[in-house]
């Protein structure tokens, strides 16, 4: 396979060209790097290398201004809003970044397509006058202010360029404008310089007049590279602008038009390839580079070309481990860097001025990589210790004075990142600035860290003094957030290049990248609707119809500069891989893109078109198994020594792996901050309240009117222990507050009801609260002691009968505290973990000797408290006859279960065994 810029440099040798007085223009300054990589191959003598610039570097030239940042423009460009606007009608410099940006691109358009200046925003007024009824005289002052900006259009945009040029310098646009001022000017004083023009497509109304001129002068070559079946077809868009030219430059009437080429039509091997998602398709290239490498295909005539660049880090983490040279035209970009998600962190949390931060905003930054070296202590980890105690103290805001209490070692650190960012602009950086250079200084102490976190602090360091260079130059930023928004902006346009030997190994490059370059074998990724092309997005203030009307390029000429990039890359290549997302997304890619639907239809080549589906391994749930082992049943013998409590039972009877997980190896549920009361901290405020309450009046006779003194101090006391409880966690608004005074209105209720059965004149004596128990249980084929534990909410005598009450601030319903058979106790949860828990009050209750059979054992449930007391039944049958009385037999009963249980859980011959869910 011949390149396109080996053919070019050939017919310039053919036709006696002296290589090394030629001035090559490019479209790319990459493109270059090959052009002089190819030079040697068509010439056997040693020579001096000829000038190689970009079309970019030529213009600057002719024009004699200096191109600049898209940030700078946008800080020149509020100098001149501020001056021609009225002050009381300026937009903030954030808000006026977010509608200045598309202005700038059309004035951008406007310049480089040579449209007179004044008729385009003199016609764009006036549209939006008729829109607006102009003529109306009760017009809105707003509407008095949006006619008055397109007015000024005109105004905005003379002392904008004239301030720009006055400083030398301009945006692209600008830049092709005087570069056309200054061409005639240019050609008289070029003495001998012969320009060569290759691999360019879509020109813009300046580039053709500068071209043109060049070539009528006798001054310029110029060579395209277009295959005939697209020149030949008025409607394949690959060749609609180099069409246009053909036909319409005067310069092809009298000269050869050069090239029209015949490699489209040669014989190639095209596969596509629909595959799900974008790491799918990242994937997949790595299986198609490892089999291209078995079949000892050369990868240095090997290019990956990415039609979403996003896919860049997904596809170098898929390359087979055995490439050896690897060349990535594309930088890395720094938004996606570990320290760029510091200060997103903190540009997020400071955005808002505020003395108190959220606790997982606090958390998010603390946890960083980079904050944890700054923190890197030899004797204690102060992050750990920071994050433990906000979550154990339930912390839902933070100030940086209560972070400096609990590590008062590192006070300046935690100043750096939680103080002074709501004082001036100058400050903040000053703060960003400090914090880039003590990261380094760790990183210099740190020799185990990687070399490249040292770039990336450099780099962000650059980022960071350009900011301050235009703060001191121009005053604009005025807060956080617009600080925030300029971050953003140089943050999007910046990246980490990579190094390496451009011209050995694989290659992968963005689609503008492949410009004039050529490979035999060719990967393009994610050729989608709305990435390749890019379809009707319009990013303009100018109308479709208005951009017709001025010649200036829409949405069809965009699709018809990614067609002739798609097609060029295919026309000398042999092997071509097609790849798409199969999975439509809105957002990053629509259908299959009509791109192939035209490959296939054309019938040039045989596609074979292949729907890849990735290989999904089969992964079986197999329930957990723990073998008893030797250790393990002594873990179990410890448990039983200490005592088995009736809610570690029934988690047993839940699942078998939960009680292994909770009581043999001891691992407690994720601590977090409770944002929201959690439904354990409010059964246990209710439980303590009641405690507090009932406790001194033991084996007292309850009366109305001790019930009504402990109404009056509802209030207080739920205070006391929800403060107690949820630590410094706030219930004075929101959710938690709404929980509060479901608190209290359970604990009132509770009371209201107890008023009212003694006033319908039950005797209540209260005989315990929260009781502690515990008993020894003689299980003869078990040769350890087994103990029951357990703490029983209320024990009380009413009318005579003594009760077991046990308190549940969910909701519980009567047939879950009824059973028929005793065997169901211990095997169905749902239906009776409850019967089994106040069984096992009981029991221990009369066990111990502190009740006297027959009782009565039940649940008060707060969220069913008009059914009462839920007491504890054994039917005969499901419509049988109820017995509310807990005897001997009863208990004898339960207890036969109950042992069955613990020497299963003890059973060396029963493993733990999971439970389907």
């Amino acid at each position: 396979m011949t390149s396109f810029i080996f053919d070019v440099l050939k017919d310039l040798q053919q036709n006696r060209y002296n290589l090394s007085e030629l001035t090559f223009v490019l479209p790319s300054k990459r493109a270059g790097l090959f052009l002089k990589h190819q030079i040697p191959k068509v010439s056997n003598k040693t020579l001096f290398a000829p000038k190689i610039i970009s079309i970019e570097e030529f213009v600057e030239e002719l024009s004699q201004l200096n191109s600049v940042t898209n940030t700078d423009l946008l800080f020149e460009f509020y100098t001149t809003y501020l001056k021609l606007t009225d002050k009381s009608q300026q937009d903030t410099f954030e808000s006026f970044s977010k509608w200045s940006q598309i202005l700038l691109q059309d004035f951008n358009e406007i310049d480089r397509y040579l449209i007179p200046q004044k008729q385009i925003f003199d016609y764009l007024s006036a549209i939006q006058e008729i829109n607006h009824w102009s003529t109306e005289k009760n017009q809105t002052d707003f509407i008095k202010q949006y006619l008055s900006f397109w007015n000024k259009l005109s105004l905005y945009y003379d002392h904008f360029t004239t301030a720009l040029i006055n400083k030398g310098v301009g945006y692209q646009g600008l830049i092709y404008r005087e570069a056309v001022e200054n061409i005639e000017s240019f050609i008289q004083n070029t003495n001998d310089e012969k320009f060569i023009f290759l691999g360019f497509n879509a020109l813009n109304t300046a580039e053709e007049i500068i071209i043109k001129e060049l070539l009528h002068n006798d001054i310029a070559e110029i060579y395209w590279d277009i295959d005939k079946v697209f020149l030949n077809n008025p409607k394949h868009d690959a060749a609609l602008f180099t069409r246009q030219h053909k036909t319409n430059w005067t310069y092809f009437k009298k000269h050869l038009f050069k090239w029209e080429t015949n490699h489209y039509s040669q014989e190639k091997s095209i596969s596509v390839f629909g595959i799900p998602k974008n790491v799918g398709q990242a994937k997949y290239i790595g299986e198609l580079l490892q089999d291209l490498k078995k079949e000892n295909k050369n990868l240095k005539d090997t290019a990956v070309v990415l039609g979403d660049e996003n896919l860049l880090v997904p596809i170098l983490n898929s390359l087979p481990p055995d490439i050896e040279a690897l060349n990535i035209t594309m930088g890395f970009p720094l938004k996606s860097i570990p320290l760029a998600s510091l200060f997103e962190a903190l540009f997020r949390v400071h955005k808002t001025v505020s003395n108190s931060f959220y606790y997982k905003d606090v958390e998010s930054i603390l946890s960083h990589q980079f904050t944890r070296l700054l923190f890197s202590s030899a004797d204690e980890d102060i992050v750990s210790k920071l994050v433990v105690y906000i979550k154990s103290n339930n912390l839902t805001y933070l100030t940086s004075e209560k972070l400096k209490t609990i590590a008062p070692k590192h006070s300046d650190i935690i100043d750096l990142f939680f103080s002074g960012w709501n004082a001036s602009i100058d400050n903040v950086l000053s703060k960003c600035s400090t914090l880039i250079f003590a990261v380094k200084e760790k990183l210099d102490e740190n020799k185990s860290y990687n070399k490249l976190s040292l770039e990336y602090i450099y780099r962000f360091n650059t980022l960071f003094n350009e900011i301050i260079r235009l703060n001191s130059e121009y005053r604009h930023i005025q807060d956080i957030s617009s600080l925030y928004s300029v971050y953003k902006e140089l943050l999007s346009s910046e990246t980490l290049d990579f190094q390496g030997e451009p011209l050995k190994g694989l290659q992968i490059m963005g689609m503008l990248e492949s410009r004039v370059l050529d490979y035999e074998t060719v990967i393009i990724s994610s050729v989608n609707e709305g990435i390749l092309p890019s379809g009707k997005s319009n990013n303009s203030f100018i109308p479709f119809d208005v951009k017709l009307e001025n010649k200036l390029p829409t949405y069809k000429e965009k699709d018809a500069v990614y067609t002739y990039h798609f097609y060029r890359l295919l026309q000398r290549a042999k092997n071509v891989y097609i790849l798409y997302n199969t999975e439509a997304d809105v957002l990053s890619g629509g259908e299959k893109s009509r791109f192939i639907t035209q490959l296939e239809l054309e019938g040039i080549h045989h596609i074979n078109h292949q729907i890849i589906a990735p290989i999904v391994p089969k992964i079986e749930h197999n329930l957990k198994v723990v073998k008893k082992t030797s250790h393990l049943l002594e873990e179990i013998y410890k448990v039983a020594k200490s005592g088995f409590s009736p809610s570690s039972l029934t988690n047993y009877m839940r699942n078998p792996i939960d009680f292994y997980y909770q009581k043999i190896l001891k691992i407690k549920e994720h601590e977090d901050v409770e944002e929201t009361v959690a439904a354990n901290t409010l059964g246990t405020v209710v439980h303590n309240t009641l405690e507090e309450f009932y406790k001194p009046f033991l084996n007292q006779f309850l009366t109305v009117d001790i019930v009504k003194n402990f109404k009056s101090e509802i209030e207080e006391r739920v205070t006391y222990h929800f403060k107690k409880e949820y630590k410094e966690g706030d219930i004075s608004k929101g959710k938690n507050l709404i929980v509060f005074e479901i608190a209290k209105r359970y604990i009132s209720n509770f009371l209201n009801a107890e008023i009212e059965d003694l006033k319908a004149g039950n005797q209540i004596k209260i005989l315990k609260i929260e009781a502690d128990n515990m008993i020894e249980l003689d299980i003869p084929e078990l040769e350890f002691p087994v103990k029951l534990t357990g703490k029983v909410d209320r024990v009380d005598e009413y009318n005579g009968n003594t009760r077991i009450v046990d308190y549940k601030t969910g909701n519980v319903q009567q047939a879950q505290v009824e059973i028929i058979n005793w065997n169901d106790i211990t095997t169905d949860y749902k239906k009776y973990s409850k019967s089994f828990q106040v069984l096992t009050y009981a029991y221990m209750m009369y066990k111990s000797k502190q009740v006297i059979l027959p009782i009565e054992a039940g649940i008060i449930s707060f969220k069913n408290l008009s059914s009462g007391v839920l007491k504890f039944a054994k039917k005969e049958s499901i419509r049988g006859k109820k017995d509310t009385f807990i005897t001997e037999a009863t208990l004898a009963s339960f207890e036969v279960e109950l042992k069955a249980l613990i020497s299963e859980i003890c059973n060396p011959n029963i493993d733990f065994k999971e439970k389907e869910v």
